[in-house]
């Protein structure tokens, strides 16, 4: 007699009986549609496929009633050929592929785990151990420590599909290593769907660097003792190898050891530990010699080598660094605390006419680049074509064959072998070498005159602005003959610049050339448009509001155009950087003025310290670095403290935010400089300065109105006491030159979690891409909202992935949410620049803005820099297109999100283009730079 369906049992491959369920059987079928359908786990099925499970269920359950209802049983492996036969019949092969997939991956995982069946005595896997050791795998082993690094995250994180897809990835002869490199990636590859799953890839990275630095993986508990004693081995072990500076020693290393906080490593993200642990952590022979908070103390005491009270301050400049309040810049974090402290991060220099002096300047560069630093050259003084050279009565070849000189040398020479090296050279637009200047990065022409890996920049004066917006002509000439242009600027460059062309009009001048200002103008747009480059920068602001303009001229911008500082043959200009992390200062819905003054004192007072720290590979730079002192204090994680504020970037809001916190910063940042002079003294060239002349940076926009002889229309109120800073700057005077400076902080920002400098946010959800690979990364405040409203899912993370990260088009997310998360393509280009010329009327410097178009064309390329140079700005940076790396989206069903914005689809509107288009240009988007480029300087 036939036993009752729920008497039917099951053979088991270990020979155990367990009794019958059709629910395991649904389950495997509806996850093998949801595999070949890429659906999500639980993601619910449509209404034919749920006909086909059921029909298959039918199927089988027919077939297993007269075995099942046996005695002995069916066996489970018989089963699964039922369900497979049972696919086949339906026509659903691709299905029943899957399924036999997930049979030969799941009889792995058996074998792995030793279960395949009561005979098999021993796994037929084996680990290889670091000294060659061949040992059984043990796969609770992978489990422990997944479920250790998931612990408090278990309502997010399945540790067991982790496991398994753990398990799918090990084979014999595996070492420990490549097991943890595969649960990190096990764990990495499902951050777009929880940003907990950050937190579990983060903790196992922290393992693989305990386990490398300490040898051993502590838990919560035996970490701090471990980390402690192990602190002074670290120091004499890097001192040995040659990795740390032997002034180290000189410490109180007890002291410092019990100053740490190891629990601070639960701050970083996964990716800022991935980043850290591939180009900053100090390694000897290959192995990380340092933790992240040994990182963090190393860079503190290289910082306070020269102090009074050196652990005292070590601990000080540390407490800022690991709690992520302020971080030095990338060459700081290389270098500091080692055998050779170049510190510093930007490097400008002016090229004279010589061609001596010409080669000097290509040997410092490959010089200053061997040290981490960017480099800017101003290329303006070198003759042009076909000018007269009188020692040889011959005739010049211009300036492009010497940068592609350059070009090459930036290429031989990197940094460090950490990354690449980069330069860029800049032309005043009055050079009669101007127009193959623009076409320097194009990929057609002469190979020999073209420059496709160093960046080019525009050094642009007002007069030319002038001429453009009057259509009136502009007249190139060649430097030799109108030498003085070059360190004139102001009505005292537009005075003189006439005159040359009434000498040029009398026939007194060798080499000129006329052409229409609007036409060269519309070839510089082009230009940016199809490759990116030359950035558009502007020379009379930089000038009229240095606070240097008694000692010399400013001839260029640095690398990220944010740096404004004088140069001359006899001085290269250097800067020191750093970033406060402004949303680490946003506390309870509000600025906290008085967490940021004391950021920024402390951030001051270590800038200043590199100064005299520095390694100087030339003695341009160390004449220039020593006399001025200047530094470029900036910041980061704007777009965080916006999100914070519940601010849109697109608003009046973020515009007033920008300009008070970027106020705050400037207060504190002159008045922490002032404090420091009356400690320390005053740097070298103060006398005559603007500081010295009572003028601050928010009274020079006035200067630069006056001297462009039009309003700029930027308000100029702000909401702090200044009579304070006026008073201490009047008393003991400046330590710095300069003091503030907005760098693109990518990797540093990457490091401690946050928004890079002053961008609005790129995408919600993308892939990023540099020297450490690609990894998706989800906007973790936009998920903590939309968890809060019950709106995050797998179906929410599909159109996220089908909209290129964007929520504009996703109905059932609310509107106010839509609008506050803007991102970098949606947002007015006028926003960025109303925000930036709100910092601007605060810094002494400039500032890396990158302007973001969607769909570039000429009218609105025209506006957007027109507005630029109308509200003051010193210094632009990148257009910036849509990125090429984008998420993988080939396995979404398309027909479910509707149609995408036409901005998305990487196509710009030819009837709209109004500049110039060469055979080389396919589209507006893909010709400007694009976002994550793992070997270009700023996203590194």
């Amino acid at each position: 007699m036939l036993r009752a369906p729920h008497e039917w049992v099951v053979r088991k491959r270990d020979g155990r009986f367990v009794p019958f369920e059709l629910s395991r059987i649904q389950n495997a079928i509806s996850n093998a549609f949801r595999a070949e359908l890429n659906l999500a786990d639980g993601q619910p099925l449509e209404a034919d496929v749920l006909n086909d499970v059921a029909s298959v269920l039918k199927s089988v359950a027919d077939d297993v009633a007269p075995l099942a209802s046996q005695t002995n049983g069916v066996d489970v492996e018989r089963i699964q050929d039922l369900v497979e036969m049972g696919l086949m019949s339906l026509g659903q092969y691709r299905v029943a592929r899957r399924y036999i997939i997930y049979r030969a991956e799941h009889a792995k995982m058996r074998a792995i785990r030793g279960e395949a069946a009561l005979i098999e005595t021993r796994p037929a896997i084996h680990v290889v151990l670091d000294d060659g050791t061949r040992v059984p795998f043990d796969p609770r082993r992978v489990e422990k420590r997944l479920e250790e690094a998931a612990r408090g995250l278990e309502e997010f994180v399945d540790v067991k599909s982790l496991a398994d897809d753990v398990l799918r990835s090990v084979f014999d002869g595996i070492s420990i290593g490549e097991i943890y490199r595969t649960q990190i990636l096990a764990a990495r590859s499902r951050i777009e769907r929880d940003p907990a799953f950050d937190v579990v890839a983060a903790r196992l990275m922290l393992n693989v660097i305990y386990k490398e630095v300490l040898g051993a993986t502590p838990d919560a508990r035996s970490l701090p003792k471990l980390h402690h004693d192990q602190f002074e081995h670290y120091v004499i072990d890097g001192i040995r190898a040659g990795r740390l500076s032997p002034e180290l020693r000189r410490f109180d290393l007890e002291r410092l050891a019990k100053a740490m906080e190891p629990k601070r490593d639960a701050q970083f993200h996964y990716l800022g530990l991935q980043a850290i642990y591939d180009r900053y952590l100090l390694h000897v022979g290959g192995r990380r010699i340092e933790t992240p908070q040994y990182f963090w103390m190393r860079v503190a005491m290289g910082v306070a080598l020269q102090e009074e009270s050196r652990e005292e301050r070590a601990i000080e400049f540390y407490e800022m660094l690991s709690s992520f309040r302020f971080t030095s810049a990338t060459p700081t974090l290389f270098n500091s605390g080692t055998p050779h402290p170049q510190l510093s991060s930007c490097y400008l220099s002016t090229v004279s006419d010589d061609l001596g002096h010409i080669f000097k300047v290509i040997a410092d560069n490959a010089v200053l680049s061997k040290w981490a630093g960017g480099l800017g050259n101003d290329w303006t003084n070198i003759r042009a074509t076909n000018a007269h050279i009188h020692g040889t009565n011959g005739r010049s070849q211009g300036v492009i064959p010497f940068l592609k000189v350059v070009n090459d040398a930036a290429v031989a020479v990197n940094q460090g072998g950490k990354r690449k090296g980069a330069v860029c050279s800049y032309l005043e637009t009055w050079h009669l070498d101007i127009e193959e200047f623009l076409d320097l990065r194009k990929n057609t022409g002469d190979d020999r005159r073209r420059t496709h890996d160093m960046h080019t920049a525009n050094w642009i004066p007002d007069l030319f602005m002038k001429r453009v917006r009057q259509n009136g002509s502009w007249t190139l000439f060649s430097p030799d003959e109108v030498s003085d242009l070059h360190d004139l600027y102001g009505k005292a460059f537009e005075e003189r610049y006439v005159e040359y062309e009434r000498l040029a009009d009398a026939g007194e001048m060798l080499l000129f050339r006329r052409v229409s200002a609007a036409e060269l103008w519309r070839k510089m747009l082009t230009r940016l448009f199809e490759t990116g480059h030359p950035w558009i920068t502007f020379k009379d602001p930089s000038n009229l509001r240095s606070p240097q303009d008694h000692v010399g001229v400013v001839h260029s911008s640095n690398l990220c155009t944010e740096i404004l500082l004088n140069t001359s043959a006899d001085e290269t200009a250097v800067c020191n950087l750093g970033s406060i992390n402004l949303a680490a200062h946003v506390v309870d819905g509000q600025l906290d003025l008085e967490r940021l003054r004391a950021t920024v004192k402390v951030a001051v007072r270590m800038l200043d310290n590199v100064i005299d720290i520095n390694y100087y590979p030339t003695p341009e730079a160390a004449n220039s670095n020593r006399r001025h002192r200047p530094i470029g204090l900036g910041l980061m994680g704007f777009q965080d403290a916006l999100c914070k504020l519940r601010i849109s970037f697109a608003s009046e809001q973020a515009v007033e935010f920008a300009d008070q916190s970027m106020e705050a910063i400037s207060h504190a940042a002159i008045l922490a400089s002032a404090t420091l002079a009356a400690e320390r003294g005053a740097y070298g060239s103060y006398a005559g300065s603007k500081w010295q002349r009572g003028l601050l940076p928010i009274d020079t926009l006035d200067l630069l109105e006056a001297e462009r002889g039009e309003q700029v229309p930027v308000q100029r109120e702000g909401t702090l006491d200044w009579n304070v800073v006026r008073k201490a700057v009047a008393e003991s005077g400046m330590r710095n030159s300069n003091v503030l400076a907005i760098a693109p902080t990518a990797t540093i920002s990457t490091i401690i979690g946050v928004s890079q400098s002053i961008e609005p946010a790129y995408k919600h959800l993308y892939a990023k891409s540099n020297l450490s690979g690609e990894f998706t990364q989800v906007n973790e405040i936009l998920v903590a909202e939309l968890k809060e409203l019950g709106l995050w899912d797998a179906q929410m993370l599909d159109e996220l992935k089908y909209f290129d990260g964007t929520l504009q088009n996703i109905g059932r997310i609310p509107l106010e949410l839509r609008r506050r998360f803007l991102t970098a393509f949606e947002i007015e280009p006028k926003w960025l620049i109303e925000c930036a010329a709100r910092r601007q009327k605060w810094i002494d410097q400039g500032q890396s803005l990158n302007l973001y178009m969607a769909e570039p064309n000429g009218r609105k390329m025209q506006d957007m820099y027109f507005m630029a140079w109308e509200k003051g700005l010193k210094t632009t940076y990148y257009l910036r297109s849509l990125a090429a790396t984008q998420v993988e989206k080939s396995t979404l069903d398309v027909n479910r999100f509707g149609v995408q914005p036409k901005w998305m689809k990487n196509r710009s509107s030819s009837s709209d283009i109004e500049i110039e288009r060469s055979d080389e240009t396919s589209s507006a988007v893909s010709a400007a730079c694009r976002l994550d480029d793992p070997t270009c300087e700023s996203c590194q």
